[in-house]
């Protein structure tokens, strides 16, 4: 058995060596806390080790999964690197996952062994005859005692390390497979775009079941940062609070997170938290929010990215790229490609769109179980080189910055013309009065509707898109909710926002 802190040659190659590293450069700095504890990364990387003893223990070994449903806390951080260390594969689940959505999970993915705090969970689990424990009962092996001076089982880098489920919008959740090399890689090369200092404080409201929210604490490691896991509920009333309690320096956002914040910072002006950096993936941020957080808070600087759970990122803008290149998500991550093709598959030259193409280190393994699904999506490229075809749309300049258009489900026909959803609805936010826009594409006969929240009826809507967008392209119809239904990763919940449409 070898010690898993020894120092590899050339960087990490494995998850574990990110906090290994962190221990020996940053020790007594904090890596990650909530509202009520907090560890710094010797103690989180102690934690780790720990954790794994425990685990190796209990009898979970190499390439088994573990699955773990819980709010963000140090322990679930802790609980990522000690399954990753002895060679298992984890799988963050939110802590509301139960039921139906649950029982797809372990039919799937076979845990070895499934942590949870909702009593109901494990019975579904213990039900099926798997291995259960407690969170509470995990943390009292993990956060306390003795540290191992060796771990049992020392991963390969080509191993893998992660199943993370995708939303599931049309079918059944599916796994996406991450090794090692993958997300350390994807790590990184993000890390050397964002730039995570040993003085940021990061804080996250995202939970660590989605990507984005988990990989704040691998970047934390990365530049050695200390990040601050929120609640959903943080992300609400008590967002702008707990930003300047925690005197954050950078904060991972999505829309419905920097609109939240626009609208406190409205009430509170006087009240300018500290943040240097904003980031954004996984929805298309409004521009006219931007304006108002860099005109509420002078220190802020803004780094927009495009990604996808299957090669976690695509592109990056450079520091308030946005400004300089407006609609564009940046360049491709350092040591990836990113490119467009035709229906036939052929590179497009700049300017021409067609459906976007990432190859790279970043791009993941595959899908779990799910052969076939994986040559679609990640199809080799003469036999041999992986690419992800990512199913969305777009065109690349002359100087490589991707300029996205919409996803395969999010373009449709609207009177035989090709329309995007993601236009239309950055459109909507331009009429006077609209706060937030969605639009539901035609469905089984049903035209396309645009649901807006704000002081607007739905005529002013429809007339003011006449002076932002082709008449062809608006739709024909337009309702005003109270509030866009989101999913627990902060995007809008379309399934939902349809059925509330439906039911008037």
């Amino acid at each position: 058995m070898l010690p898993f802190d020894s120092d590899t040659p050339g960087g990490p190659t494995v998850l574990p060596d990110l906090i290994d590293r962190a221990a020996r450069r940053w020790p007594d700095q904090v890596a990650v806390s909530t509202a009520t504890e907090r560890l710094t990364h010797a103690e989180l990387a102690a934690a780790g080790r720990r954790g794994a003893a425990w685990l190796h223990a209990l009898g979970v070994r190499r390439g088994q999964r573990v699955v773990i449903v819980g709010p963000s806390s140090v322990l679930l951080a802790a609980l990522v690197y000690s399954v990753a260390r002895i060679g298992a594969v984890f799988c963050l689940l939110h802590e509301q996952t139960r039921g139906r959505p649950l029982e797809h999970v372990l039919s799937d993915a076979e845990p070895a062994l499934l942590l949870a705090a909702d009593p109901e969970a494990l019975a579904l689990a213990r039900d099926r005859g798997m291995s259960t424990v407690d969170l509470d009962a995990a943390a009292a092996h993990v956060l306390a005692g003795d540290v191992p001076a060796e771990v049992p089982v020392v991963p390969l880098a080509v191993d893998p390390a992660c199943l993370i489920y995708t939303s599931g919008t049309t079918s059944a959740p599916k796994a996406v497979v991450s090794t090692h090399a993958q997300m350390v890689f994807s790590v990184t090369a993000i890390q050397s775009v964002l730039n995570y200092r040993a003085d940021d404080i990061v804080y996250c409201p995202l939970p660590l079941s989605f990507d984005y929210g988990m990989y704040q604490l691998f970047l934390g490691a990365a530049g050695g940062a200390h990040v601050r896991l929120g609640r959903a509920a943080e992300a609400g009333p008590p967002l702008l609070r707990n930003l300047l309690d925690a005197q954050a320096t950078v904060l991972a956002a999505v829309p419905s997170v920097a609109e939240n914040l626009v609208r406190l910072l409205a009430r509170r002006p006087e009240r300018i938290p500290p943040l240097r950096l904003l980031t954004n993936t996984g929805a298309a941020m409004p521009p006219e929010t931007l304006a108002e957080l860099r005109a509420r808070i002078p220190s802020l600087r803004v780094q927009l990215m495009f990604g996808l759970t299957e090669c976690k990122r695509a592109t990056i803008m450079p520091p308030d790229g946005d400004l300089e290149r407006p609609g564009s998500s940046g360049r491709a991550l350092p040591g990836t490609e990113v490119f467009a093709v035709s229906p036939a598959g052929d590179r497009l030259p700049p300017g021409e769109i067609g459906e976007v193409v990432v190859r790279g280190p970043n791009v993941m393994a595959g899908y779990w179980r799910h052969p076939e699904l994986t040559a679609e999506r990640f199809p080799l490229a003469e036999g041999l080189f992986p690419q992800l075809h990512t199913g969305d749309y777009g065109w690349l300049d002359e100087d490589g910055y991707l300029y996205f258009v919409g996803r395969l489900d999010d373009l449709y026909k609207e009177r035989g013309f090709r329309v995007s959803a993601t236009e239309v609805e950055a459109a909507a936010r331009r009429v006077p009065g609209v706060q937030r826009a969605a639009v539901l594409p035609p469905l089984d006969g049903e035209p396309a509707v645009v649901a807006v929240v704000g002081d607007v009826t739905p005529q002013d809507v429809l007339v003011g898109l006449r002076d932002e967008i082709e008449e062809f392209k608006i739709p024909r119809r337009c309702v005003v909710v109270a509030e866009l239904p989101l999913t627990r990763n902060g995007k809008v919940d379309r399934k939902l926002l349809r059925a509330e449409v439906a039911h008037g």
